[in-house]
C-alpha cells in the first residue's frame, strides 16, 4: 500500500479557505490518498460536505460536536447537549456518506471546565454521541485533552469498539488500557517537538498507531500552519522511534486506517 491517510484533519478550517486546492495537491505529491475531514460544531458540517464532494475519493467526511465550543474569538465553553441538537438532524441528513462521527470527545482544560456540571454535560454530548456511531455503525474519532483516562473509560463503559484517540496527550500506561480495548492512536506531526509523544510512541504497538496531521494545529513548528502534506513528518519519526522502515510504518497505518474505516477501501485499493 504505496501511500497515507490522514486519520484528522481540519481542512474546513478557514486557515485553508485561500488555497485549498494548492493544499490538496501538495499533499497528494508528499502521498496522501486519503483525509479525513473532521467538524467542531455544525456550522461547518455543510463546508465538509462539500468538500468532500468536491475531492470525492480523497476528501471524507466525519460530523460531530466537539467538547469545547466557541461563544466568541475570546470565549469558549464546553459542550452541552443544546451544541448536540442542532448538529443531529444533519448528521441524520448525511449519514450514509459519512466515515466516522467525529470530532467528539472530552476536554477537561481547566479554563474550559469550571465545575463538575461542565464535566458532566461533554460525558452526556459524548454519551449521545457514542450511541449515533454505533446505530450507524461508524467509528468515533475522538479528542480527550486533559481526559485520556475518563474518556477511554467512558468509551469502553458504553460498548464502543472503534475508536481512533487522536493526539492523545496522556500517560502511556492510560493509552495501553486504549490499546487493550482494541482502540487505535492517531499521531500528528507535533511529535518530533513533543516529549509526551514520543514517549506514547515506543510505548504503542504499531498495530495501533494510525497517522494524522490535524491541520491547520499540531505542525512540526509552533505556531506555523499545518498541513496535510506533513503526514511524513509523522511517519518518518515513527519509523526512526520504532526502528523500523518508512515503508512498514506507511504500509501498516495505512492498513490500520483501513480497519478501523472500512469505508475507504472503495477509494484505497492495494
Amino acid at each position: 500500500m504505496q501511500g497515507y491517510v490522514d486519520c484528522h484533519c481540519h481542512i474546513s478550517a478557514g486557515d485553508f479557505d485561500k488555497d485549498v486546492e494548492e493544499v490538496i495537491e501538495n499533499s497528494k505529491k508528499a502521498g496522501l490518498l486519503a483525509l479525513l475531514a473532521v467538524a467542531e460544531h455544525s456550522r461547518e458540517f455543510k463546508k465538509i460536505i462539500e468538500l468532500s464532494q468536491r475531492y470525492p475519493g480523497f476528501i471524507f467526511p466525519c460530523l460531530g460536536v466537539h467538547p469545547v465550543q466557541e461563544v466568541s474569538p475570546e470565549q469558549q465553553r464546553g459542550a452541552c447537549l443544546q451544541d448536540l441538537d442542532a448538529a443531529l438532524p444533519i448528521i441524520e441528513k448525511y449519514k450514509d456518506q459519512l466515515v466516522a462521527i467525529g470530532e467528539v470527545g472530552l476536554d477537561f482544560t481547566p479554563r474550559y471546565v469550571r465545575s463538575d456540571t461542565d464535566k458532566e454535560n461533554q460525558r452526556l454530548v459524548l454519551i449521545r454521541q457514542a450511541q449515533i456511531a454505533k446505530e450507524l455503525d461508524l467509528p468515533l474519532n475522538v479528542h480527550s485533552r486533559s481526559a485520556g483516562r475518563p474518556t477511554i473509560q467512558l468509551l469502553k463503559e458504553q460498548g464502543v469498539k472503534k475508536v481512533l484517540l487522536h493526539a492523545f496527550d496522556g500517560k502511556p500506561s492510560v493509552a495501553m488500557e486504549g490499546v487493550k480495548a482494541g482502540y487505535f492512536f492517531s499521531i500528528p506531526p507535533s511529535i518530533i517537538r513533543s516529549e509526551q509523544k514520543q514517549k506514547l510512541v515506543k510505548q504503542l504497538p504499531l498495530e495501533n498507531i494510525c497517522l494524522e496531521t490535524d491541520s491547520p494545529a499540531l505542525g512540526p513548528e509552533k505556531q506555523v500552519r499545518n498541513e496535510p502534506k506533513n503526514i511524513c513528518v509523522s511517519a518518518e519519526y515513527i519509523s526512526k522511534i520504532k526502528g523500523v522502515s518508512l515503508e512498514e510504518v506507511m504500509e501498516v497505518t495505512t492498513q490500520n486506517a483501513l480497519q478501523l474505516f472500512p469505508k475507504l477501501k472503495a477509494a484505497i485499493r492495494p
